[in-house]
């Protein structure tokens, strides 16, 4: 092998890793539902997440549900996830900030949300996996 074949061989294995960790850590061969799982934990209102770009590159996603000591709720794990793909799909993004609304960061989860504790934890796993890209 020459120092060519050796780099494309490099990048096309590089490659391949990008490909395979831009997926979800579960899938349906998991018995796993992204969206059933999201369906369920809408039925959990309260809070929400918030996203500020700024035009440094630099995010700032705020956990905001103060009344409850900033304890995600259903429909804030499915809103992280969303902001989770705006982040992934903003081009001049170079970082996140995550702090907790009015002086405390988070205090966990309602635990209505997380009857279904399984679920939620893939649910939460796939969507904070895709935060060290």
């Amino acid at each position: 092998l020459n120092k060519q074949n050796i780099k494309l061989t490099s990048l096309s294995i590089y490659k391949q890793l990008q490909r395979q960790s831009s997926g979800s850590v579960y899938s349906s061969i998991h018995g796993f539902s992204q969206e059933e799982i999201k369906e369920k934990l809408q039925a959990f209102p309260g809070g929400s997440i918030d996203l500020l770009k700024q035009d440094s590159g630099i995010a700032v996603l705020t956990i905001n549900n103060p009344p409850r000591m900033n304890a995600f709720s259903g429909t804030m794990m499915v809103d992280l996830e969303e902001k989770v793909t705006q982040l992934e799909n903003w081009t001049d993004g170079k970082g996140v900030i995550v702090q907790g609304a009015a002086q405390t960061f988070c205090s966990g989860s309602d635990l209505n949300a997380v009857r279904d504790g399984m679920k939620m934890c893939m649910f939460m796993q796939n969507t904070l996996t895709r935060l060290l890209r």
